[in-house]
């Protein structure tokens, strides 16, 4: 599923999901959902205004993240989609996604090297 950063200012804010994606991918009975974040795992909780018309993730090690992470095509402007790939239950990988269409997923270096699924 595709998702955008969400900026307050030149800072980001959360990460927005979508009413679409909320409905389709998420389960009202979810409290939480664990991000994949390149060799990071987290956990964040999903508020009640989630599937209230606010389907948002705000978390600081997330907006951290993706802060260092720079996708935004221009500082303080639209920022470029990220794909949201499901990866077990309430669990999904965050990855840049590319103008072709493709999900970006990096691996981490030591997985990557014995050839194991980052």
């Amino acid at each position: 599923m595709l998702v955008k950063a969400q900026y307050d200012g030149c800072r980001v804010s959360g990460l927005y999901v979508g009413v679409n994606n909320a409905k389709r991918y998420f389960s009202k009975r979810m409290a939480a959902i664990e991000l994949q974040l390149d060799h990071l795992r987290i956990e964040c909780g999903l508020t009640p205004h989630f599937w209230d018309g606010q389907p948002e993730i705000h978390d600081p090690r997330l907006c951290e993240w993706l802060e260092s992470k720079n996708f935004h095509e221009r500082p303080c402007r639209t920022p470029v989609p990220l794909a949201m790939i499901p990866a077990g239950k309430n669990s999904f990988k965050l990855a840049s996604f590319t103008r072709r269409g493709n999900a970006r997923v990096r691996r981490a270096p030591a997985a990557a090297a014995q050839g194991q699924p980052a």
